[in-house]
Protein backbone atom coordinates (compact mmCIF):
# COMPACT_ATOMS: atom_id res chain seq x y z
CA UNK A 1 0.00 0.00 0.00
CA UNK A 2 2.51 2.91 -1.16
CA UNK A 3 -0.50 5.06 -1.90
CA UNK A 4 2.15 6.86 -4.91
CA UNK A 5 0.34 8.02 -8.50
CA UNK A 6 1.33 9.48 -11.44
CA UNK A 7 0.04 12.55 -12.66
CA UNK A 8 0.50 14.26 -15.61
CA UNK A 9 3.17 16.53 -13.92
CA UNK A 10 4.78 14.02 -11.75
CA UNK A 11 4.36 11.86 -8.55
CA UNK A 12 2.20 12.81 -5.99
CA UNK A 13 0.36 10.78 -2.79
CA UNK A 14 -3.14 9.44 -3.25
CA UNK A 15 -4.14 11.16 0.21
CA UNK A 16 -3.07 14.46 -1.82
CA UNK A 17 -5.88 14.36 -4.20
CA UNK A 18 -8.84 15.28 -2.84
CA UNK A 19 -12.47 15.55 -4.13
CA UNK A 20 -11.65 13.56 -7.13
CA UNK A 21 -13.95 12.53 -10.36
CA UNK A 22 -13.14 9.68 -11.83
CA UNK A 23 -14.03 9.77 -15.25
CA UNK A 24 -13.87 13.25 -17.41
CA UNK A 25 -12.26 13.89 -20.87
CA UNK A 26 -10.27 17.61 -21.97
CA UNK A 27 -10.69 16.12 -25.78
CA UNK A 28 -12.15 13.13 -27.27
CA UNK A 29 -11.08 12.37 -30.98
CA UNK A 30 -12.86 9.37 -32.77
CA UNK A 31 -10.63 7.39 -35.29
CA UNK A 32 -11.17 8.95 -38.40
CA UNK A 33 -11.96 12.70 -37.43
CA UNK A 34 -8.04 14.16 -39.41
CA UNK A 35 -10.39 12.56 -42.68
CA UNK A 36 -13.30 15.26 -42.30
CA UNK A 37 -10.94 18.02 -43.42
CA UNK A 38 -14.24 20.23 -44.02
CA UNK A 39 -14.61 20.22 -40.28
CA UNK A 40 -11.17 20.34 -38.17
CA UNK A 41 -13.28 20.96 -35.22
CA UNK A 42 -11.03 23.68 -32.35
CA UNK A 43 -7.69 24.40 -32.55
CA UNK A 44 -5.42 23.24 -29.86
CA UNK A 45 -5.81 26.92 -27.91
CA UNK A 46 -9.28 26.50 -28.11
CA UNK A 47 -9.00 23.39 -26.39
CA UNK A 48 -5.74 24.32 -23.99
CA UNK A 49 -8.51 27.32 -22.90
CA UNK A 50 -11.64 25.84 -22.32
CA UNK A 51 -9.82 22.96 -20.44
CA UNK A 52 -8.44 25.43 -18.12
CA UNK A 53 -11.71 27.30 -17.61
CA UNK A 54 -13.62 23.96 -16.90
CA UNK A 55 -10.90 23.26 -14.38
CA UNK A 56 -11.01 26.63 -12.64
CA UNK A 57 -14.92 26.05 -12.50
CA UNK A 58 -14.13 21.93 -10.67
CA UNK A 59 -11.63 24.00 -8.14
CA UNK A 60 -14.38 26.48 -7.33
CA UNK A 61 -16.76 23.62 -6.34
CA UNK A 62 -14.31 21.95 -4.28
CA UNK A 63 -12.89 19.22 -6.58
CA UNK A 64 -8.95 18.93 -6.89
CA UNK A 65 -8.77 16.54 -8.59
CA UNK A 66 -9.74 14.20 -12.07
CA UNK A 67 -8.68 11.14 -14.33
CA UNK A 68 -8.55 11.76 -17.80
CA UNK A 69 -8.67 7.97 -19.17
CA UNK A 70 -8.64 8.70 -22.98
CA UNK A 71 -7.04 5.81 -24.40
CA UNK A 72 -4.00 5.83 -26.65
CA UNK A 73 -6.76 5.50 -30.12
CA UNK A 74 -9.37 8.14 -28.79
CA UNK A 75 -7.49 11.63 -29.29
CA UNK A 76 -4.75 11.25 -26.52
CA UNK A 77 -3.00 14.34 -25.78
CA UNK A 78 -0.83 14.32 -22.77
CA UNK A 79 1.05 17.36 -23.33
CA UNK A 80 -1.95 19.37 -23.76
CA UNK A 81 -3.32 17.48 -20.27
CA UNK A 82 0.03 18.91 -18.51
CA UNK A 83 -0.14 22.25 -19.74
CA UNK A 84 -3.93 22.30 -17.96
CA UNK A 85 -2.39 20.89 -15.36
CA UNK A 86 0.02 23.20 -14.96
CA UNK A 87 -1.60 26.71 -15.52
CA UNK A 88 -4.11 25.44 -12.90
CA UNK A 89 -2.16 24.15 -10.14
CA UNK A 90 -4.98 20.74 -10.78
CA UNK A 91 -4.10 16.98 -10.16
CA UNK A 92 -4.70 15.59 -13.20
CA UNK A 93 -4.05 11.95 -14.17
CA UNK A 94 -3.76 10.14 -17.93
CA UNK A 95 -4.28 6.92 -18.81
CA UNK A 96 -2.43 4.39 -21.02
CA UNK A 97 -4.71 1.75 -22.92
CA UNK A 98 -6.88 0.79 -25.69
CA UNK A 99 -10.70 1.83 -26.50
CA UNK A 100 -13.25 -1.10 -27.51
CA UNK A 101 -13.37 -2.79 -31.17
CA UNK A 102 -15.90 -0.79 -32.31
CA UNK A 103 -15.12 2.82 -31.69
CA UNK A 104 -11.10 2.23 -31.34
CA UNK A 105 -8.10 2.06 -33.31
CA UNK A 106 -8.86 -2.23 -34.08
CA UNK A 107 -7.50 -1.72 -37.82
CA UNK A 108 -3.85 -0.86 -36.72
CA UNK A 109 -3.71 -3.97 -34.45
CA UNK A 110 -5.79 -6.04 -35.61
CA UNK A 111 -3.51 -5.86 -39.32
CA UNK A 112 -0.41 -5.92 -37.26
CA UNK A 113 -2.12 -9.19 -35.60
CA UNK A 114 -1.53 -10.58 -39.04
CA UNK A 115 1.90 -11.44 -38.53
CA UNK A 116 2.38 -12.05 -34.88
CA UNK A 117 -0.03 -12.26 -31.40
CA UNK A 118 -0.35 -9.15 -29.87
CA UNK A 119 -0.65 -9.73 -25.96
CA UNK A 120 2.62 -9.07 -25.29
CA UNK A 121 2.83 -6.11 -27.60
CA UNK A 122 0.40 -4.14 -26.38
CA UNK A 123 1.29 -4.80 -22.74
CA UNK A 124 5.01 -3.77 -23.77
CA UNK A 125 3.00 -0.39 -25.01
CA UNK A 126 1.61 0.27 -21.82
CA UNK A 127 4.34 -0.81 -19.41
CA UNK A 128 6.45 1.66 -21.23
CA UNK A 129 3.71 4.50 -20.95
CA UNK A 130 3.92 3.73 -17.28
CA UNK A 131 7.47 3.42 -16.45
CA UNK A 132 9.42 6.04 -18.70
CA UNK A 133 6.37 7.80 -20.37
CA UNK A 134 4.06 8.93 -23.37
CA UNK A 135 6.54 8.57 -27.02
CA UNK A 136 9.10 11.42 -25.81
CA UNK A 137 7.04 13.47 -23.42
CA UNK A 138 8.63 12.39 -20.43
CA UNK A 139 4.70 12.30 -19.14
CA UNK A 140 3.72 8.46 -17.32
CA UNK A 141 0.68 7.07 -17.58
CA UNK A 142 -1.32 6.93 -13.49
CA UNK A 143 -3.94 4.68 -14.93
CA UNK A 144 -4.83 1.87 -17.41
CA UNK A 145 -7.84 2.18 -19.62
CA UNK A 146 -9.85 -0.78 -21.38
CA UNK A 147 -13.10 -1.22 -23.04
CA UNK A 148 -15.93 -3.70 -23.93
CA UNK A 149 -19.20 -3.48 -26.40
CA UNK A 150 -22.34 -3.81 -25.58
CA UNK A 151 -23.35 -7.68 -24.62
CA UNK A 152 -20.27 -9.15 -25.73
CA UNK A 153 -16.34 -9.17 -25.42
CA UNK A 154 -14.61 -10.13 -28.91
CA UNK A 155 -11.53 -11.71 -29.46
CA UNK A 156 -9.83 -8.53 -29.66
CA UNK A 157 -11.14 -6.33 -26.95
CA UNK A 158 -10.25 -10.26 -25.31
CA UNK A 159 -6.74 -9.07 -26.37
CA UNK A 160 -6.64 -5.66 -24.63
CA UNK A 161 -8.13 -7.24 -21.06
CA UNK A 162 -5.44 -9.20 -21.00
CA UNK A 163 -2.87 -7.07 -22.13
CA UNK A 164 -3.80 -4.41 -19.49
CA UNK A 165 -3.94 -7.48 -16.73
CA UNK A 166 0.02 -8.11 -17.79
CA UNK A 167 0.92 -4.53 -17.51
CA UNK A 168 -0.98 -4.23 -13.89
CA UNK A 169 0.76 -7.16 -12.54
CA UNK A 170 4.05 -6.03 -13.69
CA UNK A 171 3.97 -2.21 -12.71
CA UNK A 172 0.68 -2.47 -9.97
CA UNK A 173 -0.96 0.06 -12.14
CA UNK A 174 -4.45 -0.12 -11.42
CA UNK A 175 -7.04 -0.25 -14.15
CA UNK A 176 -10.25 1.59 -15.31
CA UNK A 177 -13.18 0.34 -17.99
CA UNK A 178 -15.95 1.12 -20.50
CA UNK A 179 -19.03 -0.81 -20.64
CA UNK A 180 -21.94 -0.21 -22.53
CA UNK A 181 -25.23 -0.20 -21.30
CA UNK A 182 -24.02 -1.60 -17.61
CA UNK A 183 -23.01 -5.13 -19.89
CA UNK A 184 -19.74 -7.64 -19.39
CA UNK A 185 -18.31 -5.35 -16.25
CA UNK A 186 -18.80 -8.60 -14.06
CA UNK A 187 -16.97 -10.79 -17.72
CA UNK A 188 -14.34 -7.79 -17.52
CA UNK A 189 -13.87 -8.38 -14.02
CA UNK A 190 -13.19 -12.14 -14.40
CA UNK A 191 -10.63 -11.92 -17.04
CA UNK A 192 -8.56 -9.27 -15.73
CA UNK A 193 -8.22 -11.32 -12.17
CA UNK A 194 -7.71 -13.85 -13.96
CA UNK A 195 -5.13 -12.22 -15.10
CA UNK A 196 -3.43 -11.58 -11.57
CA UNK A 197 -5.19 -8.13 -11.16
CA UNK A 198 -6.38 -7.51 -7.59
CA UNK A 199 -10.08 -7.01 -7.60
CA UNK A 200 -9.49 -3.71 -6.38
CA UNK A 201 -7.05 -2.65 -8.19
CA UNK A 202 -10.29 -2.54 -11.19
CA UNK A 203 -12.69 0.54 -11.82
CA UNK A 204 -15.91 -1.39 -13.66
CA UNK A 205 -17.01 1.66 -15.34
CA UNK A 206 -20.41 2.89 -16.71
CA UNK A 207 -22.00 0.40 -14.48
CA UNK A 208 -24.60 3.37 -13.92
CA UNK A 209 -25.46 2.40 -17.53
CA UNK A 210 -28.50 -0.43 -16.03
CA UNK A 211 -30.43 -0.41 -12.28
CA UNK A 212 -29.56 -3.90 -12.58
CA UNK A 213 -28.73 -4.35 -8.83
CA UNK A 214 -27.91 -8.36 -9.08
CA UNK A 215 -25.56 -6.89 -11.67
CA UNK A 216 -24.12 -3.88 -9.72
CA UNK A 217 -23.65 -6.25 -6.54
CA UNK A 218 -21.80 -9.18 -7.93
CA UNK A 219 -19.24 -6.94 -9.23
CA UNK A 220 -19.13 -5.35 -5.74
CA UNK A 221 -19.00 -8.66 -3.98
CA UNK A 222 -16.11 -9.69 -6.62
CA UNK A 223 -14.15 -6.68 -4.80
CA UNK A 224 -13.95 -4.16 -7.41
CA UNK A 225 -15.32 -0.47 -7.41
CA UNK A 226 -18.17 0.20 -9.22
CA UNK A 227 -18.18 3.60 -11.16
CA UNK A 228 -21.22 5.29 -11.12
CA UNK A 229 -19.20 7.43 -14.02
CA UNK A 230 -21.98 9.31 -16.32
CA UNK A 231 -24.00 11.23 -14.25
CA UNK A 232 -25.81 13.83 -16.64
CA UNK A 233 -26.26 11.03 -19.88
CA UNK A 234 -30.19 11.65 -19.45
CA UNK A 235 -30.38 10.60 -23.47
CA UNK A 236 -28.32 7.31 -22.33
CA UNK A 237 -30.08 6.45 -18.62
CA UNK A 238 -32.03 8.87 -16.47
CA UNK A 239 -30.17 10.23 -13.36
CA UNK A 240 -33.41 9.49 -11.47
CA UNK A 241 -32.22 6.14 -12.02
CA UNK A 242 -28.87 6.17 -11.48
CA UNK A 243 -29.46 7.62 -8.05
CA UNK A 244 -32.20 4.94 -6.87
CA UNK A 245 -29.34 2.32 -7.73
CA UNK A 246 -26.96 4.21 -6.18
CA UNK A 247 -28.84 4.61 -2.98
CA UNK A 248 -29.64 1.21 -3.38
CA UNK A 249 -25.94 0.13 -2.75
CA UNK A 250 -25.71 2.76 -0.17
CA UNK A 251 -28.29 0.66 1.84
CA UNK A 252 -26.68 -2.87 1.34
CA UNK A 253 -22.76 -1.36 2.62
CA UNK A 254 -21.70 -0.77 -0.78
CA UNK A 255 -21.17 2.83 -0.63
CA UNK A 256 -17.14 2.01 -0.05
CA UNK A 257 -16.61 0.54 -3.65
CA UNK A 258 -18.46 3.58 -5.31
CA UNK A 259 -16.68 6.12 -7.29
CA UNK A 260 -18.43 9.06 -9.32
CA UNK A 261 -18.26 11.17 -12.21
CA UNK A 262 -19.57 12.09 -15.56
CA UNK A 263 -17.83 10.88 -18.78
CA UNK A 264 -18.04 14.40 -19.51
CA UNK A 265 -16.32 15.26 -23.15
CA UNK A 266 -15.36 19.10 -23.15
CA UNK A 267 -14.04 19.48 -26.89
CA UNK A 268 -13.56 17.35 -29.75
CA UNK A 269 -11.81 17.23 -32.34
CA UNK A 270 -13.47 17.09 -36.00
CA UNK A 271 -17.17 17.55 -35.42
CA UNK A 272 -18.99 13.95 -34.80
CA UNK A 273 -21.42 15.98 -33.17
CA UNK A 274 -22.34 18.50 -36.52
CA UNK A 275 -24.88 20.28 -34.82
CA UNK A 276 -23.44 22.71 -32.09
CA UNK A 277 -26.33 23.74 -30.72
CA UNK A 278 -27.00 19.95 -29.43
CA UNK A 279 -23.67 19.66 -28.00
CA UNK A 280 -24.39 22.96 -25.88
CA UNK A 281 -27.71 21.26 -24.83
CA UNK A 282 -25.70 18.48 -23.73
CA UNK A 283 -23.09 20.18 -21.72
CA UNK A 284 -26.10 22.22 -19.71
CA UNK A 285 -26.19 18.75 -17.71
CA UNK A 286 -23.54 17.12 -18.83
CA UNK A 287 -20.23 18.66 -17.33
CA UNK A 288 -17.91 18.24 -13.98
CA UNK A 289 -19.91 20.42 -12.16
CA UNK A 290 -23.09 18.27 -12.21
CA UNK A 291 -22.65 15.91 -9.45
CA UNK A 292 -22.20 18.11 -6.89
CA UNK A 293 -24.71 20.96 -7.89
CA UNK A 294 -27.55 18.74 -8.87
CA UNK A 295 -26.64 14.77 -7.98
CA UNK A 296 -25.53 15.07 -4.18
CA UNK A 297 -29.19 17.30 -3.39
CA UNK A 298 -30.83 14.35 -4.85
CA UNK A 299 -28.93 11.72 -2.76
CA UNK A 300 -29.43 13.84 0.55
CA UNK A 301 -33.26 13.72 -0.08
CA UNK A 302 -33.06 9.79 -0.78
CA UNK A 303 -31.51 9.50 2.91
CA UNK A 304 -27.46 9.43 1.57
CA UNK A 305 -25.63 11.54 4.55
CA UNK A 306 -22.81 13.99 4.11
CA UNK A 307 -20.15 11.12 5.19
CA UNK A 308 -21.51 8.85 2.27
CA UNK A 309 -21.18 11.34 -0.51
CA UNK A 310 -17.82 12.43 0.81
CA UNK A 311 -16.58 8.95 0.54
CA UNK A 312 -17.49 8.63 -3.20
CA UNK A 313 -15.61 11.60 -3.79
CA UNK A 314 -12.63 11.85 -1.54
CA UNK A 315 -12.15 8.43 0.57
CA UNK A 316 -13.43 5.99 -2.19
CA UNK A 317 -10.51 6.91 -5.14
CA UNK A 318 -7.60 7.47 -2.14
CA UNK A 319 -8.04 3.77 -1.23
CA UNK A 320 -8.34 2.90 -4.53
CA UNK A 321 -4.55 4.13 -5.48
CA UNK A 322 -3.78 3.21 -2.15
CA UNK A 323 -4.41 -0.78 -3.33
CA UNK A 324 -6.02 -1.00 -0.09
CA UNK A 325 -8.04 -4.31 -0.32
CA UNK A 326 -11.91 -3.82 0.01
CA UNK A 327 -13.17 -6.28 3.21
CA UNK A 328 -15.52 -8.93 2.20
CA UNK A 329 -19.58 -7.73 1.15
CA UNK A 330 -22.50 -9.68 2.14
Amino acid sequence: MSGQIQTVLGGTTAGDLGRTLMHEHLVIGYPGWEADTLRPGLTRDEILAKGVDRIEEMKAEGITAMIDPCPNDLGRDVELMAEVAQRTGFHLICATGLYKQEEGGAAYWKFRGGFAPQVDAMAELFIREIEDGVGDTGIRAGIIKVATGRGKITDYEKTILEAAAKASVATGTPITTHTDHGTMGDEQQRILTAGGVPAHQIVIGHSCGTSDHDYHLRIARGGSYLGFDRFGLDFMQPDTERVASLLKLLEAGAGDRVVVSHDSVWCWRGSPVPDPAVFEAMQQTWNPLHFTRRIVPLLREGGASDEQIERLLVENPRRYFEAQELPALS
